[in-house]
């Protein structure tokens, strides 16, 4: 990715319903350029989709939760058929496997506390492959919405004598 490519990410993310002709006039370039190097983000798969933002109250989802659970026996089979059968769960958001103690960390909304507990009890301690399971409420939430590309670290590079360097302004 090229400076073009990020200013262009960078846009769409503050703004994904800005027309293509308002993004190349803020990125300096023409209308079908940018047309273009949007197409080609997409089909490199940089650009996965556009969302919409909605409050969580406003779907009757008060209430937050991140679960971590372990699961045994730890294998491929056990773990695929396990993060995909979470993910459909209507309270379930997000599904992340991980390492260390915990294999997958499930982050869920619930109406309230109590459709919490139940959420924890009837769907997910009857589970089979569960062994363990604790979960953390979420009081807030601040989510980035706008990402700048990491900078690239050349291998044999000394992480200690590695500087960051940060754009001063957006274009």
């Amino acid at each position: 990715m090229d400076e073009l490519d990020s200013a262009i990410i960078r846009e769409l993310q503050a703004d994904a319903r800005q027309s293509n002709r308002d993004i190349a006039r803020k990125v300096g370039v023409a209308p079908s350029t940018c047309l273009e190097r949007t197409r080609l983000l997409r089909e490199r798969g940089v650009i996965r989709g556009y969302h919409a933002d909605i409050d969580l109250r406003s779907l009757n989802r008060g209430v937050q939760a991140m679960v971590s659970a372990q699961v045994r026996p730890l294998s491929r089979e056990v773990i695929d058929s396990f993060q995909r059968s979470v993910a459909e769960l209507p309270e379930v958001l997000s599904v992340f496997v991980t390492a260390g103690s915990d294999d997958f960390l499930i982050h869920v909304a619930a109406q309230d506390v109590e459709q919490l507990h139940s959420f924890l009890v009837d769907r997910l301690s009857k589970r089979k492959e569960i062994v363990g399971f604790r979960s953390s409420i979420i009081f807030r939430h601040l989510r980035k919405t706008e990402l700048e590309p990491l900078p690239l670290r050349i291998p044999g590079d000394n992480p200690k004598e590695f500087t960051l360097e940060y754009p001063t302004h957006h274009p």
